[in-house]
């Protein structure tokens, strides 16, 4: 807790502070110790001031504890689940992206994690009817790419219109730009980011770029993998879900990224869970 000073609630006069200071209470945690009376007899300062500043400040400092049950009502009206629109990628996700929190996709160039945010932002302003700001920092995003998508979805230029309008788009291609857009950032969001992978030294195994600092960050992590027998322009993925707090890892699921606008009927690849 913080150093006593004139102003640091109502009532503590910088007098008060210099008495309190005089007799070695000088910090909000030797003002909630002491015995109050005992400072009010040799402070000269009255007891019911004394009191009153002292509960002020431990409502400003304290740290009052949550029962489960407040805690739950707050998260369910301060998370949202959004739906990306392809039904066996959300069935990885636990029916979507949740608000506050960062799902990452990771997998080499051509697997389909651009076109996986293509499908989120169009599935999020169209259906979802919500808006969303797509920050690219390769300048691999088009208008006609997003439209694409909406056409398959509905013919009504209007509604096409309406959802291009709710897609915000920010160019980021250096870091100082990148952190600038995200300290704009403002409310609740589900944050949906994009990484490559790189083989482990030892293990050969693949892995998320950027270190073992950032694979910390992102709440849930999928990698994306071009299926056996398939080449990077067919539509067929395959999605292992690495990383989670709600569903157990090592799930996978085909995932068809050029199906949404259309009925996705794809098969569950049996995975090993950890």
């Amino acid at each position: 807790m913080g150093v006593l000073r004139a102003g640091l609630c109502p009532g503590l006069t910088q007098e008060m502070v210099q008495l309190l200071k005089s007799h070695g209470i000088k910090t909000v945690v030797d003002l909630a110790s002491a015995d109050l009376e005992e400072v009010a007899q040799t402070c000269g300062l009255s007891y019911k001031a004394l009191v009153a500043v002292r509960r002020v400040l431990l409502a400003q400092c304290s740290a009052f504890p949550f029962n489960g049950a407040d805690l739950y009502e707050e998260l369910k009206t301060s998370t949202a689940i959004l739906a990306t629109g392809i039904g066996s990628l959300d069935r990885l996700l636990d029916t979507g992206v949740y608000t506050g929190e960062v799902t990452e996709f990771v997998g080499s160039p051509g697997s389909g994690k651009t076109q996986v945010c293509l499908c989120m932002a169009a599935n999020v302003a169209h259906s979802l009817q919500q808006n969303v700001l797509y920050v690219d920092s390769s300048g691999g995003l088009t208008a006609s790419r997003l439209l694409q998508l909406l056409q398959a979805r509905t013919q009504d230029e209007e509604e096409q219109a309406g959802a291009l309008q709710r897609i915000q788009v920010v160019h980021a291609f250096d870091i100082f730009r990148m952190l600038q857009v995200l300290q704009d950032i403002r409310g609740a969001v589900a944050q949906q980011v994009t990484n490559n992978v790189t083989r482990d030294r030892d293990s050969g195994r693949l892995k998320p770029a950027l270190g073992r600092s950032w694979s910390f960050v992102p709440n849930t992590r999928i990698l994306l993998n071009v299926g056996e027998g398939t080449g990077p322009l067919h539509s067929h993925r395959v999605a292992c879900l690495t990383k989670s707090s709600r569903q157990p890892t090592g799930i996978q699921e085909m995932v068809d990224i050029g199906s949404w606008g259309t009925p996705e009927q794809s098969p569950v690849l049996e995975g090993n869970q950890t």
